[in-house]
């Protein structure tokens, strides 16, 4: 059986379905449903000829290239697809909701399938993934200098019951010239904005969603515009954390990392870091003197960090001072301290 479904009553279903992708493999890695598998009805160079043959030819053409291309491989597709839901149920979709999802679904409904087929396919997602952005939440943003740990308190916050958006995780990237920590591959734009709708459409716009402070642009990915905006009006609490203690830590996240790739991410901002401090901090690095490099360059960081603050709405901006506790028992103050701006009815609408 072969049922229709659109893409929020997909989400909606209680009991989850196996979702397969059936466009190429590169079309997948640029972009998918978080949770999709790929079941690619054609490679990447057979959807080209068919594509060609399409525009050069005609659709009819187009379709029996098709056949021809995928005839030996439909047994297959249907082994792969018992791989992926042996209870013979799943959930196909390809770009659009056209030939491609419609021809899997046929074929997997006949083998004994109960297959629901998403009404527009992997763009309704998308038009989808676009409205949860517009939507309007209640967010609280932590803010503070580099090395505050704001990272850790947010972490803590969700395993205190909070809700809370962490785009450096999304983004694969913390941020600055050192964020991918020589290990982080940042998802492709798509796929952020793709990860992140997934996790907000488990939000609750009636309650606070906290959410790190972060410029526009996260290395390659940017935060949608219309969450951008709503940042950028929300009240921002910005903790206070003594300078030892914020060395201490970034020692400990970044010191036993190459001293080779972080020599090659403090040249990229040697123009804002200056040639003598950049000098220092390569020489610091090579010479095994993490806390002295952590220090020089946190000069321009923070730096940086106070003139963003200066950009900030004064009637929206809270400081709140840690004194060294716990991740937790700083998280905890954050969440009293946040009762506070509550009390004061700051939020106001998003227009």
């Amino acid at each position: 059986m072969i049922r229709n479904l659109s893409i929020e009553d997909f989400l909606a279903l209680e009991n989850p379905v196996v979702l397969a992708d059936v466009r190429t493999p590169a079309e997948f890695d640029h972009g998918h449903i978080p949770g999709a598998v790929n079941l690619p009805l054609f490679s990447n160079e057979e959807r080209v000829q068919v594509g060609t043959t399409y525009r050069q030819i005609g659709r009819e053409q187009a379709i029996l290239l098709g056949f021809d291309l995928t005839g030996h491989k439909w047994s297959g597709f249907i082994r792969s697809a018992l791989e992926f839901a042996p209870d013979k149920r799943i959930a196909v979709h390809c770009w659009r909701g056209g030939m491609r999802s419609g021809a899997m679904a046929w074929a997997l409904d006949l083998y004994g399938f109960e297959v629901l087929l998403i009404r527009g396919g992997y763009k309704s997602y998308r038009q989808w993934a676009h409205r949860q952005f517009a939507t309007a939440y209640d967010l609280r943003i932590l803010g503070g200098m580099t090395g505050s740990g704001k990272t850790m308190i947010l972490g803590r916050l969700q395993d205190m019951g909070e809700q809370i958006i962490d785009l450096e995780d999304l983004a694969q990237h913390r941020g600055s010239s050192y964020g991918s920590m020589n290990s982080m591959r940042q998802p492709s734009q798509e796929q952020f904005e793709n990860n992140l709708a997934w996790i907000m459409k488990d939000l609750s716009p009636h309650a606070p969603v906290w959410i790190e402070d972060e410029n526009l642009n996260i290395a390659r990915v940017a935060i949608p515009r219309p969450l951008w905006q709503q940042m950028n009006v929300a009240p921002m609490i910005d903790i206070e954390v003594d300078l030892r203690e914020r060395v201490a830590r970034l020692v400990e996240e970044y010191g036993s990392l190459s001293p080779d790739f972080l020599v090659e991410c403090t040249e990229r901002i040697r123009k804002r870091l200056g040639p003598l401090q950049t000098t220092q901090a390569v020489a610091a690095i090579r010479e095994g003197k993490m806390e002295e490099f952590i220090r020089l360059v946190l000069v321009y960081y923070d730096k940086a960090y106070r003139k963003s603050l200066a950009n900030k709405d004064a009637g929206r901006l809270f400081r709140v001072l840690l004194n060294g506790g716990s991740d937790e028992a700083n998280a905890q103050l954050v969440l009293d301290f946040n009762q506070t701006i509550a009390a004061r009815k700051l939020r106001q609408p998003i227009s």
